[in-house]
């Protein structure tokens, strides 16, 4: 046998460089703020309180109402809703205390028997005569 010294030059295979890619710096992305709760002011409920009156009083005729409550004075009347031929109906926002009230016939002619009273937010009924 033989012996052969032969020595071959192999080239290493290896792989081309690898051309980098500009990478650009960027700031980290700031933390998230945290939100904050926003509450809303709610406004204040405002107390409607309602003054309805069963009565006819004729046809060409309005009811009024004078006293001590919101938009209410003991010298002029405010006249009441006519809802229907035999129904009168007001309603008074912002009452913080008792209103107090008579009824009159075309701001005129005044209900018989003592003052009405109503609480604040309460809806009331009441059937005046004259």
């Amino acid at each position: 046998m033989k012996k052969t010294n032969k020595t071959t030059k192999t080239k290493a295979l290896t792989p081309a460089p690898k051309t980098a890619k500009a990478v650009k710096k960027t700031a980290a992305a700031p933390a998230a703020k945290k939100a904050k709760a926003v509450v809303k002011p709610t406004a204040p409920s405002v107390t409607v309180t309602t003054i309805a009156a069963k009565i006819d009083v004729g046809f060409g005729n309005t009811l009024f109402l004078r006293g001590e409550g919101p938009g209410l004075s003991w010298e002029k009347g405010i006249s009441l809703n006519c809802v229907s031929d035999t129904e009168w109906s007001l309603n008074l926002s912002g009452a913080t205390k008792p209103v107090v009230f008579k009824f009159l016939l075309n701001d005129e002619i005044w209900s018989v028997g003592e003052d009405y009273t109503l609480a604040p937010g309460k809806v009331g009924a009441f059937a005046p005569e004259f």
